[in-house]
């Protein structure tokens, strides 16, 4: 499954990833980023003119795992700020923020649960692209990206802004890891590419959108969070597989030994009666 839920299909030509996973079957980074490089500004936007000479950076301040366990939210808070200077004649715009987070291999958004920040209108459109099947354990699944877009007002470069902080905190899972002699294993997540496009007075069927990576813009005061993941350990697969194989065993025997004494009674009841 490569998309966000039915009941967001209608929103998904505002997705980014839709365009990208449109062309890509997998997320690969060098990929991705050859897709934010290259084919983004020219496939889905239209750039603001340099004349306007718009200066704006979006840094991520913060990035950090919240809850324990297997089950968490990951916390995300960005700062837009835009230069006074660069905002001279620009006509009535409306803009949002859009933070494209992409995880590991071992982790998974809900869709389903996503879907509900999006009906409480926690966020503008939130979706998950890539492997959103739940069940699958880690070595058997792909990545997946959560791609979020959040309202950032009217008018925002025009004039007299001395900046905008936005928190963004959507759940996370753990998939069934691989064993390791540690007991545990150890997936990192980067830090989440930002873009803020606007829809501009006159251009209701276009977007101006600017695309601002961390790498490229103020520089960010974390790299990536690490999250420690319970697996089973290489060294108790024996003992667990004989355990296991050996429960499974007595409980069929104690099965068929329960129905052959059932018979028994309801064969001997029919001697009876006849």
């Amino acid at each position: 499954m490569n998309g966000p839920p039915d009941s967001q299909n209608s929103d998904a030509r505002n997705y980014i990833m839709k365009s990208y996973f449109d062309k890509y079957e997998n997320l690969h980074d060098s990929s991705f980023e050859d897709f934010m490089v290259h084919e983004l500004s020219s496939g889905l936007c239209e750039v603001f003119p340099d004349k306007l000479n718009i200066n704006v950076r979006l840094s991520v301040l913060e990035l950090s795992l919240l809850g324990e366990g297997s089950h968490r939210h990951l916390s995300s808070s960005i700062r837009l700020q835009i230069e006074a200077e660069s905002i001279a004649k620009l006509p009535d715009h409306f803009c949002e923020v859009i933070i494209i987070q992409r995880l590991p291999l071992g982790v998974f958004a809900d869709p389903f649960e996503l879907q509900h920040l999006h009906e409480r209108k926690v966020f503008t459109n939130i979706a998950v692209f890539g492997d959103t099947d739940l069940e699958l354990p880690s070595f058997r699944s792909n990545r997946s990206v959560v791609e979020v877009h959040m309202d950032a007002g009217s008018n925002i470069l025009s004039g007299r802004n001395n900046g905008l902080e936005i928190n963004v905190q959507f759940p996370l899972h753990a998939r069934y890891q691989p064993l390791d002699e540690s007991g545990y294993s150890i997936v990192e997540i980067g830090e989440p590419d930002v873009l803020m496009s606007c829809s501009m007075e006159g251009k209701h069927h276009k977007q101006s959108c600017l695309y601002m990576s961390p790498h490229d813009s103020a520089k960010s005061r974390t790299g990536s969070v690490a999250w420690r993941i319970p697996s089973g350990k290489k060294a108790h697969a024996g003992f667990v597989s004989v355990v296991t194989f050996g429960t499974a065993f007595l409980s069929t025997l104690s099965i068929v030994l329960t129905s052959i004494c059932c018979s028994g009674v309801n064969v001997s009841k029919n001697l009876k009666q006849s």
